[in-house]
């Protein structure tokens, strides 16, 4: 997926995210740009930096959609944040470093899951024995009474690998000892997550792990040794490496709510949830050196995508540093109902479908006629504009409303097909959309 040209990369993105045509080209050649740069010299290499981008669109329009799904068709480590939960440093809240730190351990659970499957075959093995250990004691001394008693254990240890290959010992209880280790954040908490790095992973590496025999099934054991002998297999530092140097090279941060920290600096005391956020961003975005517990993350080829819903500001009032470091604005159109019909019918795993594999689950076939989804359309446009614009959020809502007593009478009901057409959606809306007022609560 990392070859993918800018058009198959849009492509991709059509099949879950309806129009924002500027918005996903964008983003596409900010993706090929990554692999272009690998294909340069070494000596211009590092003097290409990424294109960061500035999403600009009410909300509902697919601004987190198409950052989701981008990071999740390259394989690159992604965390979606919001600007508003970071405070200036020295002040109570995370400080915008943290991050990076998410950023990177979203990295190691990929690579950590990468290893694992490349040791899957020579951990099952290994599993297999501890099974037969586990149900079939050996002595280890190899001190058997006679060759006969030596051969018998042999070939029941055998049986029983013939029983557990086909699957007939799954139920069979067995104990095992399963080991816990403590962690700062889960001891202290929240100040275990604020604390310097560097003494985090001290306390850690003092903290006693805890040991406890537990009864399970083979089925439920096979998950826990499989775990167990992968993580002997694997060498932990290097996923800590090839973590660190795929969050260099290819991460991606999701910045949302970037308008909520715009603003001039404050006259009134200090500004801890604005400007200062600004000032402890810009050197992130620019690079730098984030210190975690795995070691240095540098932050210049890292990928930046912002977006904010700009209603009552504008990009501009950024501090012009950090406007800079966004060179890409792309604007992400109000949709219209047109647009709604699309996405209630197109995308892969749409609402519709969604409800009719959902209802499937319990016997009752549901069809959604063109009417009834025009209808729905029609209700999420004209909401929108007469309440508040929550973009294709409106749909949830409406298309929930109209299968409630459906989903809730669906085990009970005789008739296993239903049609849901326009006048089943009028019917279910039609007292809520004339009350304008109620409408504003509900809808």
């Amino acid at each position: 997926m990392q070859n993918l040209t800018p058009k198959q990369i849009v492509s991709e993105l059509d099949k879950y995210i309806i129009g924002q045509a500027d918005a996903k080209r964008a983003v596409a050649v900010a993706i090929r740009n990554r692999w272009r740069r690998k294909q340069l010299p070494e000596e211009i290499r590092q003097d290409v930096s990424p294109k960061n981008i500035i999403m600009i669109g009410p909300t509902g329009v697919g601004k987190t959609e198409i950052a989701r799904r981008l990071a999740g068709m390259t394989g690159a480590p992604f965390i979606k944040v919001e600007a508003t939960k970071f405070t200036e440093v020295g002040y109570h809240g995370r400080d915008v470093d943290s991050m990076i730190r998410d950023l990177l351990d979203s990295s190691i659970a990929l690579v950590r899951e990468e290893m694992t499957e490349s040791v899957h075959e020579p951990a099952s093995v290994q599993v297999e024995e501890r099974l037969l250990d586990y149900l079939l004691p050996t002595d280890r001394s190899g001190n058997y009474d006679d060759d006969e008693a030596k051969a018998r254990k042999t070939r029941v240890r055998e049986k029983l690998r013939e029983q557990l290959k086909a699957g007939e010992l799954e139920d069979r209880q067995i104990e095992l000892q399963v080991e816990q280790r403590a962690t700062a954040v889960g001891v202290l908490g929240q100040q275990g997550m604020e604390m310097d790095i560097e003494f985090q992973s001290m306390l850690e590496k003092m903290l006693p792990s805890r040991r406890e025999t537990r009864r399970l099934a083979v089925r439920e054991a096979r998950k826990v040794l499989l775990a167990q002998e992968s993580e002997k297999l694997v060498d932990r530092d290097k996923i800590h490496h090839d973590a660190i140097e795929r969050v260099e090279q290819g991460g991606i941060v999701f910045l949302d709510e970037i308008d909520k920290i715009c603003g001039t600096e404050s006259q009134h005391g200090p500004d801890v949830s604005r400007q200062g956020v600004q000032r402890d961003l810009l050197p992130i975005v620019e690079g730098s050196t984030v210190i975690t517990k795995y070691g240095p993350v540098r932050t210049d080829h890292i990928l930046f995508i912002a977006a904010g819903a700009f209603h009552s500001s504008k990009p501009s009032d950024l501090m012009p540093e950090l406007q800079g470091r966004f060179p890409i604005r792309v604007e992400l159109a109000d949709l219209t109902k047109e647009d709604f019909v699309r996405i209630l019918h197109e995308p892969r795993h749409s609402l519709t479908r969604q409800q009719v594999e959902l209802l499937g689950t319990e016997g009752v076939t549901v069809d959604f006629t063109e009417d009834a989804i025009d209808q729905m359309a029609s209700f999420a446009h004209d909401l929108n504009h007469r309440t508040q614009n929550i973009g294709a959020r409106r749909l949830y809502t409406i298309i929930e409303r109209v299968v409630e007593g459906l989903s809730f009478d669906a085990p009970d009901l005789d008739r296993k097909k239903i049609t849901i057409d326009a006048g089943y959606v009028k019917e279910r809306l039609a007292g809520i959309i004339k009350d304008e007022d109620l409408s504003q609560f509900i809808l």
